[in-house]
């Protein structure tokens, strides 16, 4: 298996994402110090099979960055989740500065992703405060603040099939289900025993979602029947930090952990892992699969290091 790795020197990696636009194109969102003190850094890479990850651009900002998001609507344009509780607007064309700086939660922004369906242009945050909120990422103005859970929020993520349809993962160990149009979940499931860190859709059946928590667990589960968990993925020996689901493979799914590995699934094969890749010396906190190229994923780590993995097509 072919793999290629970048190194952000000085830097501990959060979060990785594709473009939705540009097969060779990704961010990287970092911190300085384990995201305990210091700038973070975003780092825009090119990855073209066979060749040197290539940096393209960074941008520094005075705290962590948490979290990165591309926009739907503008291939040069990503949106950060910062430490500082700002959610960051960047173009990455010209000038190195922000284009808009929102401030709207009191604590840190954990989460942030541009909805990925067309009717409406939408981006969710989710922060320590405890709090979801929604926002119209063209003109930057707070369209929703959604309360009720009763710790950390980790994730927020929308369904790629239903629109206004938004998920979320705390660390009060629930999974709720929101409607825009609803001022209170419209599900509540009580996922793990423990912190929920991460929670993704499934790409090809819009009513299946996984969680992942740090009791090392997936759990998977069908909005229709939540009584109990639809499958559950055992392997990990930590805390399970983030979960996506392929969008080549409707039963594949990724995820990354405290363990230092990064695993891939088929739910409906096995409960336990096709493969375990060891990629990394530290804490695994981002992951993302490239919707352009079938078979390739990223991870980044607190090891200071980004990894692209080319995996065998008969996995997908």
């Amino acid at each position: 298996m072919q793999q290629e790795k970048f190194r952000t020197t000085s830097r501990h990696g959060y979060s990785v994402r594709y473009s939705p636009f540009n097969p060779t194109r990704l961010a990287c969102s970092t911190a300085q110090n384990y995201g305990l003190q210091g700038n973070g850094t975003l780092f825009i890479l090119e990855s073209v099979h066979g060749e040197p990850i290539r940096l393209v651009k960074t941008f520094e900002w005075p705290d962590g960055l948490y979290d990165v998001t591309w926009s739907e609507i503008q291939d040069h344009v990503v949106v950060l989740a910062g430490a500082d509780g700002n959610i960051i607007f960047l173009d990455l064309v010209g000038h190195n500065a922000p284009r808009l700086v929102l401030k709207g939660h009191t604590k840190e922004v954990s989460s942030i992703e541009w909805n990925q369906t067309r009717q409406e242009q939408l981006l969710a945050t989710a922060s320590w405060d405890q709090l979801i909120k929604v926002w119209d990422p063209q003109t930057g103005s707070l369209l929703h603040t959604y309360e009720g859970h009763t710790n950390k929020v980790y994730c927020a993520t929308w369904s790629p099939h239903i629109p206004r349809l938004l998920a979320s993962a705390s660390g009060d160990g629930t999974l709720r289900l929101w409607n825009l149009s609803e001022p209170v979940p419209v599900a509540t499931i009580p996922a793990h025993p423990c912190e929920v860190l991460s929670c993704d859709w499934s790409k090809y059946s819009q009513s299946v979602i996984a969680t992942s928590g740090i009791d090392g667990l997936i759990r998977g589960w069908d909005i229709r029947n939540i009584k109990r968990p639809a499958f559950e993925l055992r392997g990990h020996n930590y805390a399970i930090r983030r979960i996506k689901f392929s969008p080549h493979n409707d039963s594949v799914l990724a995820s990354v952990s405290y363990d230092f590995t990064t695993r891939i699934w088929d739910w409906k094969k096995s409960p336990e892992a096709l493969m375990v890749l060891q990629n990394h010396k530290e804490f695994v906190f981002g992951l993302d699969f490239n919707l352009h190229v079938r078979g390739q994923i990223a991870d980044c780590s607190w090891d200071q290091s980004v990894c692209i993995s080319h995996l065998p097509a008969n996995y997908f």
